[in-house]
């Protein structure tokens, strides 16, 4: 599988990691539904990628979403809220034929709650649960967590809520999966069993029972597919 899975927060400065992993593709299927405009949402992806050299169509303008995605070339899943994406790729039935597409080598790239829906679970995301998924089970192209927007603690934050840190050990409480916690502007890049910590910043790994680990970018982390 070939995936590119973004924090989300620093998409508009990666166009040249985008070029590096498209390749000559030309065409992307951009799936916007995380947000509620769809038509807004992909014109606005259309005027930041455009001007990088690439056509974007999306499933909601097409006769036939499906049949969009058997034709896709590449496969973009925006950002928003993944409780929203789930619950819709689920009602229109294109988990299977993007999961199908993907593991034959389609180009996966991902965004926020794009990245969320590479995981097994959305079980990782920071977003409210504002309609309620038949599942949580997501497309499972990796077989770990993600955290985008990851946020270490601040300790001149008056916030009195749990960190980030926190609730992912609350989530390893419960679940055995590791967690990648994703700063903005890091993105991890998969060529087949190659997995590879790319961006500008570095990421937190959590382990269920064990200290967090820092990785940065250029670091294999080829070992997370075999989780």
């Amino acid at each position: 599988m070939r995936l590119w899975l973004h924090s989300g927060g620093a998409f508009r400065e990666a166009g040249d990691e985008v070029s590096d992993f498209l390749g000559d593709t030309r065409r992307i299927l951009f799936i916007p539904y995380a947000l509620h405009d769809l038509n807004d949402y992909v014109e606005k992806v259309r005027g930041l990628v455009e001007p990088w050299g690439y056509a974007i169509d999306s499933p909601h303008e097409a006769d036939d979403p499906r049949q969009a995605v058997e034709d896709a070339e590449a496969i973009f899943m925006g950002g928003g809220n993944t409780f929203r994406l789930l619950t819709r790729l689920v009602a229109m039935d294109l988990m299977d034929p993007i999961r199908d597409r993907v593991a034959d080598g389609l180009p996966y790239l991902g965004s926020s709650a794009g990245s969320n829906m590479a995981c097994p679970t959305i079980m990782t995301t920071n977003d409210m649960p504002i309609v309620y998924p038949p599942t949580y089970e997501a497309l499972g192209l990796i077989p770990f967590q993600i955290n985008p927007h990851y946020l270490d603690h601040d300790p001149e934050s008056t916030h009195k809520g749990e960190t980030r840190e926190q609730r992912l050990r609350e989530y390893h409480e419960m679940n055995p999966l590791p967690v990648l916690g994703l700063r903005e502007g890091s993105l991890v890049r998969q060529e087949g069993d190659e997995l590879e910590l790319r961006g500008t910043v570095g990421a937190r790994l959590f382990h269920q029972g064990r200290e967090a680990e820092e990785y940065m970018p250029g670091d294999r982390l080829d070992f997370l597919l075999e989780s």
